[in-house]
Order: C-alpha cells, then sequence, then structure tokens
C-alpha cells in the first residue's frame, strides 16, 4: 500500500481534485517516522559526523537539518521531502529515476533507497550556491 501511495509523489503537494487529499499528503510527507524511517534516523546519526557536510548537519526529531548559504533546509527523515527556512516552505527536488542507469557508490546497507536519496539532498542542499538547474533554482 505505502508504494501506491499518493503521499510517495512529492509533486502532489495540491492535494489532488480540490484539494481533499492535502492533509493526508501533509501528514504523509512530513508526519511521525514509521519503523524504517526510525531506524534510518539511528544511521544518520552515526553516518553524518564521518561526512563533508557534517558540519553544515544536525538531526532534529523527524527532520535533517541542512545549512546551506542561501537558506537551511529541513529534509523529511520518512518521507525525503523537503522545507525551506524560515517559513516551511515546501521544495520539490524529485531524484532522477532511470532505472537503466546503475548505482554509483557505496553505501553500507541494501534495501533503503530513501537513505540515498536524503543524503544526495543533503548534499546538494549543503552547496545550495552551487545549484544550478533553473527549476530548483526558481524555488529558491
Amino acid at each position: 500500500v505505502g508504494v501506491a501511495s499518493v503521499g510517495n509523489d512529492p509533486t502532489w503537494q495540491d492535494g489532488g481534485p480540490g484539494g481533499r487529499f492535502q492533509e493526508y499528503w501533509t501528514s504523509y510527507g512530513f508526519g511521525e517516522l514509521n519503523q524504517s524511517a526510525e531506524t534510518r534516523r539511528l544511521l544518520l546519526d552515526r553516518l553524518i559526523p564521518r561526512l563533508a557536510i557534517a558540519d553544515r548537519c544536525t538531526l532534529e526529531g523527524r527532520f535533517l537539518h541542512v545549512k546551506g548559504d542561501r537558506h537551511t533546509y529541513k529534509i523529511h527523515l520518512g518521507s525525503g521531502n523537503i522545507l525551506r527556512t524560515p517559513n516551511d516552505q515546501y521544495l520539490c527536488i524529485v531524484p532522477k529515476s532511470n532505472p537503466a542507469t546503475p548505482q554509483s557508490g557505496y553505501l553500507p546497507y541494501e534495501g533503503d533507497r530513501m537513505l540515498a536519496v536524503i543524503l544526495s539532498k543533503a548534499m546538494m542542499l549543503a552547496a545550495d550556491t552551487k545549484i544550478t538547474d533553473p527549476t530548483i533554482l526558481s524555488q529558491l
């Protein structure tokens, strides 16, 4: 059911027809962490101090906070959705999805694609002045 949920679709923040699913999407994308996300949080707690961006990252509650030069960002540990401070504005960054492209890099776990998504978003946002994608820049 989780795979088929509109809560997994980061482009669906409008809540669908008439906005009737907005509350569901928001609670799914930014709500309490499930067990997988709690495990992800524990792994990030050990992993972050070893990253080059460690001084820009803090774990607080359900979020990984990343300090960029333009803004500070909050990445939800369950959904990977991003809020931009100071007003918790939603920032839509969707990972490029190409099943034919082999995964690169090594992460010390298997089966948690969301952890890789969160880490890649954190690294990109920590260097937010280097972002060149016009779609992302228009949201900053």
